[in-house]
């Protein structure tokens, strides 16, 4: 990951996917689709990544941004839209830091 977040509001994230559009620069989105338990996102929450590592928003309040980020570049680059499960006793949901007894489901798509 090179780049810097935004934390932006939804707006904003759309706002900056449509930019880094126009610049040329591939975007991929992930969006919050469901959750359970103590999650740090509500559904609808979402996060653009840029090819270049820049992100705006957030879908999980840092705990699982990283593994998303690397799933966004993937359909940027080509990789099938992906949905993504994450909770606390998923191996990889305790990697990237998941630890707030909570689940949420992330769809990741390339934006086109």
């Amino acid at each position: 990951m090179t780049g810097g977040s935004d934390m932006a509001t939804g707006d904003d994230v759309l706002g900056a996917a449509l930019d880094w559009r126009g610049q040329g620069v591939g975007v991929a989105l992930a969006t919050v689709v469901s959750t359970w338990g103590s999650a740090p996102r509500l559904p609808g929450s979402q996060m653009a990544v840029a090819a270049d590592g820049r992100f705006a928003g957030s879908v999980s309040g840092g705990c699982v941004e990283g593994a998303v980020i690397e799933a966004a570049q993937a359909c940027i680059a080509g990789a099938a839209p992906k949905l993504m499960d994450f909770s606390v006793g998923d191996d990889q949901a305790w990697a990237v830091g998941l630890a707030c007894g909570g689940r949420l489901e992330v769809w990741v798509e390339r934006l086109d």
